[in-house]
């Protein structure tokens, strides 16, 4: 039977069904891919918000469970948005707050950017000593502390006979071979006489009872052993509580306020500067009576 229909109607009839069968099919793999995940109120999370989230090679599982929790995330923080909006002054101004916001991230790099740049981190001896001097009433100490030697050893000790021999023999003969048994086979060693510890740091790995803050200075040298180890203990100095904390207890904190202090200066230095230099061009202008 011939068609009462010319053949280029019959093309264009073709065509629109091609291309109407294809946007349906696309459209419906758009919706498949951008599922809704969650609603609350009238916010909608799709799951093409969260594209990039997922790294190359990431498990079905692991895929889940990362689409649960930020999902879970996503309602809470939500919930919470859509009260904050509810409750919201009225005279609230937000595009305000969100100028200020941008306006305090810009100062604090810039700030960050000068401090990189300009500030010393050099810190003197002297510097130390003098900040010390001045500040020493803040350094009341709470506990006791001490400069010591101690090494914890398992047993069966390693080369024990070697071990005393070093430990009796006097310390400038002694140290570099003690330090190198120590490396080898010591589970705890200090051995540093110039360093401050904490009473308790030390007794916690003795056993309890052993030293405590209270006998800590009756017991100025001693060895003992349990089932596991053998312990070697050896005071040199003591500082008691509420008695001001040395130089070296406390310099790592002091470094760190001197630095701090530097750093407020470098940068209130330079805001002065630039605000001078904008008076000397004359770009600065008030107008208040």
């Amino acid at each position: 039977m011939t068609s009462r229909y010319p053949m280029y109607i019959r093309s264009l009839v073709l065509i629109f069904i091609t291309l109407v069968s294809y946007s349906c099919t696309s459209q419906g793999k758009e919706e498949e891919q951008d599922r809704l995940l969650a609603k609350v109120g009238s916010k909608t999370l799709y799951i093409s918000e969260m594209d990039g989230m997922f790294p190359e090679g990431t498990t079905a599982e692991d895929s889940s469970l990362v689409l649960k929790n930020y999902v879970d995330r996503w309602v809470r923080e939500t919930v919470i948005l859509n009260e904050a909006e509810k409750n919201a002054p009225k005279d609230l101004d937000i595009n305000q707050l969100v100028r200020d916001y941008r306006a305090s991230l810009l100062r604090a790099h810039y700030e960050k950017v000068l401090v990189s740049e300009l500030l010393d981190s050099t810190i003197t001896q002297t510097e130390l000593e003098s900040f010390y001097e001045k500040n020493q009433h803040l350094y009341e100490l709470q506990k006791p502390i001490v400069r010591c030697f101690f090494i914890k050893v398992p047993i069966p000790t390693p080369d024990a006979d070697r071990l005393r021999r070093l430990w009796n023999s006097p310390i400038e003969e002694s140290q570099n071979d003690l330090n190198n048994y120590c490396e080898q086979y010591a589970q705890v060693s200090l051995l540093d006489d110039q360093l401050w510890y904490n009473v308790e740091e030390i007794a916690a790995q003795l056993p309890q009872g052993t030293l405590t803050v209270g006998n800590v200075g009756a017991k100025r040298e001693f060895t003992q052993r349990d089932d596991h180890h053998q312990y070697f203990f050896r005071l040199f100095e003591m500082r008691n509580r509420k008695e001001i904390a040395p130089l070296s207890y406390i310099e790592d904190q002091a470094r760190k306020i001197i630095l701090h202090k530097r750093k407020i200066q470098l940068i209130e230095k330079a805001k002065d500067d630039m605000y001078q230099q904008e008076l000397q061009r004359k770009n600065i202008e008030t107008f208040i009576n």
